[in-house]
């Protein structure tokens, strides 16, 4: 069973940004959209690009290295609907904001984000 991670104070990330986080041994990106919170595989696939250091523009992330886009709702690249990254869930409680990476390091479903879990 996976268990929350403590991964930002609300105010390390305000409405309209991404962070780089490490959580469990994995890179994590959490964007802040519209208070709204989404955590999705920080590492582009395309070289290892640190996508929690990207620009946020609405919900989509661009990497910083060479410009590759990820919603950070779905995971969905902006162009190749077989690219995909991981999403983690989110919940935001006491002014911190907790992800819960699968335990097993199998990949976790894409969430919608925001919210606690059911």
């Amino acid at each position: 069973m996976s268990e929350w991670s403590p991964i930002a104070a609300v105010h390390d990330c305000p409405p309209g940004s991404v962070v780089e986080r490490i959580v469990g041994g994995r890179v994590v990106a959490l964007a802040n959209v519209d208070g709204v919170w989404h955590a999705i595989d920080g590492l582009c696939p395309h070289q290892g690009g640190p996508l929690g250091r990207g620009r946020l523009c609405g919900s989509v992330v661009t990497c910083p290295w060479h410009g590759w886009q990820f919603d950070v709702a779905s995971g969905r690249h902006g162009l190749s609907p077989t690219v995909r990254q991981e999403c983690f869930p989110v919940r935001e409680e006491g002014g911190r904001v907790f992800v819960r990476i699968g335990a097993d390091g199998g990949p976790t479903p894409p969430s919608a984000g925001g919210g606690p879990p059911a």
